[in-house]
């Protein structure tokens, strides 16, 4: 079993391969990227990592040294999963998607690292419900079509509506072998 921090949620029912969720509050950092979707995570997914490896500045205060230097100190930030995936904007030219890491549940909003990227933002999602549909294999767009399509029509079926468009879950690195990756394609539900 990993040791990566995920979000917290609690299973409120559950139907196979089909759960649905209520979620704790989280922060989240996030960028967003306008091309098609896998271009777009692999963009997203180097700026945001750059953040937690470093890239920010620290909030935590220090205690008064000598000599004093110009710099600002850093932090490096725990990689968690899933990192999340969900299409910002579209319009005929083009696709934006909103790539966010969740950040370790030890920071608040006034504790965590300031990024120097101004491409990242950092917000805090509220709770909220979800339903989701694991898979393993690769998460092409093909694989995450068909996952959205079966947990859209088992909604459907249950007459439980939703809101907004699909989340994409990737939980592994892409050096693990596709059968042994997780993913989910989530819908938010009203």
């Amino acid at each position: 079993m990993s040791q990566t921090e995920e979000p917290k949620y609690s299973v409120l029912q559950s139907y196979d391969d089909i759960e649905i969720r209520q979620y704790e509050p989280k922060i989240v950092a996030e960028t967003v990227i306008q091309t098609e979707r896998d271009r777009a995570n692999k963009a997203a997914f180097s700026i945001l990592a750059a953040y937690i490896f470093g890239e920010n500045t620290s909030v935590t205060k220090i205690a008064m040294t000598a000599p004093v230097t110009q710099s600002q100190p850093s932090e490096k930030i725990a990689m968690t999963a899933p990192v999340i995936q969900q299409e910002a904007a579209e319009n005929i030219a083009t696709s934006a998607w909103a790539v966010q890491f969740v950040m370790p549940s030890e920071y608040t909003l006034a504790t965590l690292p300031k990024p120097k990227d101004s491409r990242i933002t950092i917000k805090e999602v509220p709770s909220n419900k979800v339903a989701a549909i694991r898979f393993s294999g690769l998460a092409e767009d093909e694989q995450l079509q068909e996952n959205e399509a079966k947990l859209s029509a088992f909604l459907a079926r249950q007459g439980i509506e939703t809101k907004g468009k699909a989340i994409y879950a990737f939980y592994d690195s892409p050096f693990i072998l596709p059968a042994f990756r997780h993913n989910e394609v989530m819908l938010e539900l009203k």
